[in-house]
């Protein structure tokens, strides 16, 4: 079950405050965003009324491993036939009036209580499942979880095809635009998110996926290519140090793929 808070705990949510967590800047970045979030749930149930049956953190503000450089606001609306066009702009400028840091920062996943429409991919579901936090639930609906077969059949398609894509595009360039740090630290952290969810049909933070592989040692991946990648994201650094290590993408998606044919 989705892990419940109390919208009106100004101190929520999930874990206790010691004074080393205190001093970590990721943890307070993390508080602030929560904060944002909450504060969005009374604009979403204005505008959308008895249609919004829930609304829940998910991604790493669930899930730990929040970067207060790197991460996104991530949040499901559960609704009761889907977001239109109008209603979704709305929920977007509405975030973007609110706060000019976090506003950029909101991903939206929304689908109606079947499961059906939107933005709710199986990844996205199985995340909603055994992660998400309740902001807000009128009525809580739980998708059929997605099976290890259709995760793995998922994940073969868009998902690895994109990733080979910018694997393939970083690999060409000759210099690192700053627009393009967060893509391409995403791009050498995926083989760790990749074999995680191909082998046990989870997710989880970048942090569990990177001691997953360090743990089973997946054939031909450059595991300290990936760890040096979640550090670096870890420090909200720039990933330039690690550029030089864009030739060995390839080899990456090479290794990845074997797993497909496996």
């Amino acid at each position: 079950m989705p892990t419940k808070i109390d919208i009106g705990d100004q101190t929520a949510p999930l874990r206790p405050v010691s004074s080393m967590t205190r001093a970590d800047p990721n943890e307070v970045a993390r508080t602030a965003a929560v904060d944002f979030a909450r504060r969005l749930v009374p604009y979403w149930q204005a505008t959308l009324g008895t249609e919004l049956l829930g609304a829940y953190l998910i991604g790493s503000l669930a899930h730990a491993g929040f970067s207060r450089r790197y991460s996104d606001v991530d949040i499901a609306l559960i609704t009761e036939a889907g977001l239109s066009a109008q209603a979704l702009d709305r929920v977007r400028s509405e975030a973007a009036a609110l706060s000019a840091d976090w506003g950029p920062k909101l991903s939206v996943f929304w689908t109606d209580r079947k499961f059906c429409r939107g933005r709710f991919l199986p990844l996205d579901r199985i995340d909603y499942l055994d992660h998400a936090v309740v902001l807000m639930e009128r009525e809580c609906v739980r998708p059929a979880r997605p099976t290890l077969e259709e995760t793995q059949r998922y994940l073969r398609g868009a998902p690895f095809a994109n990733w080979t894509e910018n694997a393939q595009r970083f690999a060409a360039c000759e210099t690192l635009e700053p627009k393009d740090h967060k893509a391409y630290l995403r791009t050498l952290l995926y083989p760790a998110r990749f074999c995680y969810s191909w082998k046990t049909g989870r997710i989880g933070s970048n942090e569990a996926a990177v001691a997953f592989v360090s743990e089973t040692r997946p054939a031909r991946l450059d595991l300290s290519l990936i760890t040096s990648a979640l550090q670096c994201r870890q420090a909200a650094a720039n990933p330039d140090s690690l550029f030089p290590a864009r030739t060995r993408l390839p080899s990456q998606v090479d290794a990845c793929a074997a797993l497909l044919v496996g």
